[in-house]
């Protein structure tokens, strides 16, 4: 818990747009984190390993029944967000459960989730789902060209195909030159079924050194994102429109290579490894190889088997 560090929209008259005025004051207090009556619960950071948590942990969750406790410093409600669900582990999703099974008086407790399959059902049954629809690419496109405008537009339009609909992702994936690693990945994915092993291990040597980690992220997400589009694309026989050079060269002959559902397969099976790996703390010159080796057997034909 602690100041919520993302100010909550404020509805317009005409309830037709949302927007916040920097210099209002809640909001103000709520970007300084000093506002009493708002909470925020998101990964925390690892004193030990010097870096974010790979998940929400119970420690981070315990702090909102105390501050649910408390009566509103304003008079009105204490609002709490888990920023996202998704990431709580089972202790952290079942001291969440224990609040909504005793919902606090004048409290609300919003759950952000990217995949709602996965929380715990009763969780789900306990909330109100209020599902926010992603915006068009052409509006995150101008989005990005009014608030950084110092973003190509070819990259606006490359960033804003990626973020599907999301413009705080299309920053975040820009900010980490998520432009300049797609073409890196569709290069290392060029060869498969073989593999360019000076370029895996100059990958897996840039994402373990220290600052690599927002790079690292984007990356692993940009790997995930891309296979899921392969995927979607086979299913229908065609390949996806080409964001970066020799994209669908890539694809057509993916497409050819392996079943539809050994891609599916073995998607599943590293989107897993990705998250375990990164709960576990292995060396990132030991998992991009793994990764990219389990891509090119199924490139053969093969069911490969990545670690427990």
């Amino acid at each position: 818990g602690g100041g919520g560090g993302r100010a909550p929209a404020r509805a317009q008259d005409d309830g037709a747009t949302l927007a916040v005025d920097a210099d209002d004051p809640v909001a103000r207090r709520v970007a300084a984190g000093a506002q009493a009556d708002l909470a925020a619960v998101e990964r925390s950071w690892d004193e030990k390993r010097k870096r974010l948590r790979s998940e929400i942990v119970v420690a981070d969750v315990r702090a909102l029944s105390s501050f649910f406790a408390m009566t509103p410093a304003e008079g009105g409600w204490r609002v709490a967000v888990v920023d996202a669900a998704d990431e709580m582990n089972r202790h952290a999703a079942n001291a969440v459960l224990k609040i909504l099974e005793e919902p606090p008086r004048r409290g609300l407790l919003l759950l952000v989730s990217h995949a709602p399959g996965r929380l715990l059902p009763t969780i789900r049954s306990r909330c109100r789902r209020l599902a926010l629809d992603p915006l068009a690419a052409a509006d995150v496109a101008a989005l990005l060209a009014a608030r950084a405008p110092h973003i190509g537009d070819g990259d606006r339009q490359l960033l804003a195909a990626v973020a599907e609909g999301s413009f705080g992702r299309a920053l975040g994936i820009a900010e980490h030159g998520g432009v300049e690693l797609l073409g890196e990945l569709i290069e290392a994915l060029s060869p498969l079924p073989d593999l360019d092993p000076a370029r895996l291990h100059e990958l897996g040597d840039r994402f373990a050194r220290r600052g690599a980690d927002g790079g690292y992220e984007v990356f692993a997400e940009l790997l995930l994102w891309w296979l899921a589009r392969f995927v979607r694309h086979a299913a229908r026989h065609e390949a996806p429109p080409p964001l970066v050079a020799g994209e669908e060269a890539l694809a057509r002959r993916l497409a050819e290579r392996g079943g539809l559902e050994q891609w599916v397969d073995v998607w599943e099976k590293v989107a897993r490894f990705l998250a375990r790996a990164e709960a576990m703390n292995l060396d990132r010159k030991q998992v991009v190889p793994i990764v990219f080796h389990a891509l090119s057997e199924t490139a053969r034909g093969r069911s490969p088997t990545l670690p427990d």
